[in-house]
């Protein structure tokens, strides 16, 4: 069958087999532990030194995982995307943790893309919320090198990308309508702040066709990336205020329509 006839089944059944496990729960609040009854406050106001409290995080709050990839960018990594907005995944709590997935197919080739975002805060226990991201680049760096289901693993540190990066190619065959389809992937990981950002791509010829080459579906992956990073920063909060944050975030929402 043509895969322009695909039906959107068939898309839907390619978008989740091209796209690895994403860790999208949200973490526990450590406000919970933190204590806030008459008592407490009853006892800091007999001590003579005030409470430790949790380093200031640079980002409060998450934008949609949809809005970190423009459009013009979809068109030319993911052509025929639909929708060309992407399908936010569900999320416990879209402060903590969100995800956005496109795919689509023109002609015989089949491309996907899966933006995470993933925040934390400081904890006087686990740590801020930058050394808490940077632990969580690991797990997801684990995630796809210590599957044995991919082949030729290739990781490399990405510089000049948010405050940390890795990018990894790999490839990766999965099992569709009883048939088994090659992918060529890359998973991309970058934490700004207390925020990771987890960009895979993922790419196949359908019907024999060829195989996008390594280099092209690296490329891509990485300027997705470059992206989110980018428009996720322009949301951060200022150490002057949230005032001037959110009247920053309304202009951009503007801008970007």
């Amino acid at each position: 069958m043509h895969p322009t006839a695909t039906p959107q089944k068939a898309l839907r059944a390619l978008a989740w087999a091209a796209v690895p496990a994403l860790l999208i729960a949200g973490c526990s609040s450590p406000a919970s532990d933190s204590g806030a009854d008459g008592n407490d406050d009853g006892a800091a106001a007999e001590g003579s030194e005030s409470a430790p409290e949790p380093e200031l995080v640079r980002f409060a709050d998450l934008p949609s995982p949809c809005a970190v990839i423009g459009e013009d960018t979809i068109d030319e990594i993911v052509p025929k995307a639909d929708p060309k907005g992407g399908s936010a995944l569900t999320s416990n709590d879209t402060s903590l943790s969100g995800t956005c997935l496109w795919s689509g197919l023109k002609e015989y080739q089949y491309r996907s893309l899966t933006v995470s975002l993933r925040r934390f805060e400081s904890d006087l226990s686990l740590g801020s919320g930058d050394e808490r991201a940077q632990g969580f680049i690991a797990q997801q760096v684990e995630e796809i090198t210590g599957d044995g289901a991919n082949s030729d693993i290739a990781q490399e540190d990405l510089a000049g990308t948010g405050d940390s990066a890795i990018t990894i190619a790999y490839n990766a065959e999965k099992d569709i309508d009883d048939d088994t389809q090659d992918f060529r992937q890359q998973r991309v990981v970058v934490r700004t702040g207390n925020v990771v950002v987890t960009v895979d791509y993922a790419a196949t010829g359908l019907e024999g066709d060829d195989m996008p080459g390594a280099k092209g579906v690296r490329e891509r992956a990485e300027t997705a990336a470059a992206e989110a990073v980018e428009r996720l920063d322009a949301t951060a909060q200022d150490d002057g205020g949230d005032a001037d944050e959110e009247s920053g975030a309304d202009t951009d929402k503007k801008d970007d329509a």
